[in-house]
């Protein structure tokens, strides 16, 4: 029987949860963590696959190498901590051996100067035909500011950076050829909230982190597994200027996720916006139990949704 993206990783993390960690933290959350004195080391690496994750013909290679390291610093974002430095591995096909990888790093090196993020190692190496990139991030986060999946409480207010379902809906567009569109745009650059996750993990009243990688419709899941918590998701709050469906299951919005207590939402909010420029947005609350509920001004809904799976 062919295993789902979640329970693969679970047997990865039961098989290799019995050997020794070396002060690394278990599997479980967007980044690894290790504590060095007062501060802690958060390290995450992620794939970028041409033809799954990227098109060839849709993107510029600036806007591949920008991209690349975007959704990974995201992964640091979400744990509160500040990008300092990249591991970038490469496989290139003989095409993408001359202009091509050169507008890459170009790109690449526009994003690690505009955060000043250092580059200090990797691999190159040939494949047949597709390019496959890899990127480890790492960066630093005072112990006190952590933010893991594992921290939300009952009663916390669930809540979102920006608008949700630009990226989904800019990859529909892609797909049918509109490549120009403020979504497809979108899509092919997307932005880190770097400033963002900062200033939410030094909130002691945000609790559960993570970036939305995969759409809410499966990165709560990761939240209510690790917090073995419950959700309820009022659809009508969710902020997205486009049909639910992309906003709930769509992949690669990479806003930040989090639960807050409730009677701070509104203090951290106004304190976000104020520090940042961006609005954060109250969309349902933690509850007792294991369930997920979406809900339709306050009924049941009958929507069936799922977010994006790797496999």
């Amino acid at each position: 029987m062919k295993k789902t993206e979640f329970s693969f990783i679970g047997d990865i993390a039961k098989t290799f949860g019995s050997l020794p960690h070396h002060g690394f933290e278990p599997i479980g959350d967007d980044c690894t963590v290790l504590p060095v004195g007062d501060d802690t080391l958060v390290m995450s690496t992620d794939m970028l696959i041409e033809d799954v994750h990227f098109l060839r013909g849709a993107s510029s290679a600036e806007e591949v190498g920008y991209k690349s390291l975007m959704v990974n610093i995201s992964d640091v974002a979400a744990m509160g901590a500040t990008p300092t430095a990249t591991l970038l591995s490469l496989s290139l096909p003989e095409s993408a051996q001359g202009e091509w990888v050169e507008g890459f790093m170009r790109g690449f090196y526009e994003g690690c100067k505009e955060y000043g993020i250092a580059l200090v190692g990797g691999d190159t190496t040939a494949s047949r035909d597709k390019i496959a990139i890899n990127v480890v991030a790492i960066g630093r986060v005072p112990k006190s500011c952590i933010k893991r999946r594992s921290a939300a409480k009952v009663g916390d207010i669930i809540c979102v950076t920006g608008n949700l379902g630009v990226s989904s809906k800019g990859l529909v567009d892609i797909m049918f050829g509109d490549l120009n569109t403020p979504a497809a745009k979108a899509h092919r650059r997307g932005q880190a909230r770097i400033a963002e996750g900062k200033f939410l993990g030094s909130q002691e009243a945000v609790h559960a982190m993570m970036d939305i990688s995969d759409g809410i419709a499966s990165d709560i899941k990761h939240i209510m597994e690790q917090s073995a918590v419950g959700a309820e998701i009022e659809l009508r709050e969710i902020p997205t200027d486009y049909d639910i469906r992309f906003a709930t299951t769509g992949g690669e919005d990479y806003e930040l996720l989090l639960t807050v207590a409730h009677d701070k939402f509104e203090e951290v909010a106004a304190a976000l916006l104020n520090a940042t420029g961006t609005s954060l947005t109250a969309i349902g609350r933690i509850t007792e139990g294991y369930t997920l509920l979406w809900l339709e001004n306050g009924e049941p809904s009958e929507l069936d949704l799922k977010g994006f799976t790797h496999f």
